[in-house]
């Protein structure tokens, strides 16, 4: 979808540098079409899918107790941390320049693996191991 590219560009932006931003997207989803022989866009849309989580934990004071809430997470708040985590993932990698890092971690949660889909499955098994906190939901 064009909002999501939109929103990649959007939180690449360093400085209001948005010409660089759309450069190091469309860069990466050149990389991205090479190695994955298909739409870039729909790879793109999947990636961003698989990275997005279904459920988080939320702080919640109780008489003085701080309990770890699991709440579902809205898609558009998925979505953002979602390309927020996939971001943090790429420019972690070393080497390379970023349309190579951000393709290739795009790849990998493309794929259903690397740090980024770690990262969601870490939220998740927090979210199980509090549910007996969801109570506390407000």
């Amino acid at each position: 979808c064009i909002r999501d590219r939109a929103k990649l560009i959007n939180k690449i932006m360093m400085s209001g540098k948005k010409r660089t931003a759309e450069a190091i997207v469309y860069d990466a989803l050149q990389l991205l079409e090479k190695q994955v022989s298909k739409d870039p866009v729909t790879a793109l849309e999947q990636a961003i899918k698989n990275a997005t989580p279904l459920l988080m934990v939320k702080p919640r004071r109780v008489g003085g107790a701080t309990y770890q809430v699991p709440v579902e997470v809205p898609p558009e708040r998925g979505l953002f941390v979602a390309i927020r985590w996939i971001l943090k993932s790429a420019r972690e990698r070393k080497g390379k320049s970023m349309p190579e890092r951000l393709a290739a971690e795009l790849i990998d949660a493309w794929q259903g693996q690397g740090s980024t889909i770690k990262r969601r499955e870490d939220t998740h098994k927090m979210a199980e191991a509090n549910r007996a906190f969801a109570h506390y939901r407000w």
